[in-house]
């Protein structure tokens, strides 16, 4: 049975809790990524910042992106699998709560990422597309 290890991008990069939303972006942009997950000095997963996050809780509101960290726009709960579980319930989580990408932990360590690009590669036209309806339904 494939699981969430199978089919994840390793090594995700975080984005400090400390660190501003003027270089979250430019991490973003360097690794031509549109999210990033926001890991705190403990090492623990804080949350995801996006880039629509950064316009939308930062720009749009008149905030300064380089004196807003990206700790500041993590908030609500923080949505993981874990590496050993299985694609169906990965696919459950993401339809579940409307994501299109989640982080994978591995004993409260990130492993991993999975987008709905890496779904796509590894998963049968169906299940993708179920997928892909499901998180794009408005609310």
């Amino acid at each position: 049975m494939t699981n969430a290890r199978d089919i994840m991008t390793p090594d995700a990069t975080c984005v400090r809790s400390s660190e501003t939303l003027v270089e979250a972006a430019r991490k973003m942009v360097e690794l031509d990524v549109g999210a990033l997950p926001i890991c705190g000095p403990d090492e623990k997963l804080k949350g995801m910042l996006t880039d629509r996050d950064i316009v939308v809780k930062a720009v749009a509101q008149g905030k300064d992106p380089g004196q807003c960290t990206a700790g500041d726009c993590a908030e609500g709960e923080i949505i993981t699998v874990q590496a050993d579980d299985s694609v169906e319930r990965v696919l459950s989580v993401m339809s579940e709560h409307k994501i299109r990408r989640v982080p994978v932990i591995d004993e409260h360590v990130l492993v991993g990422i999975i987008a709905q690009a890496d779904v796509a590669r590894a998963l049968p036209e169906r299940q993708v597309g179920d997928l892909v309806e499901t998180v794009s339904e408005d609310s």
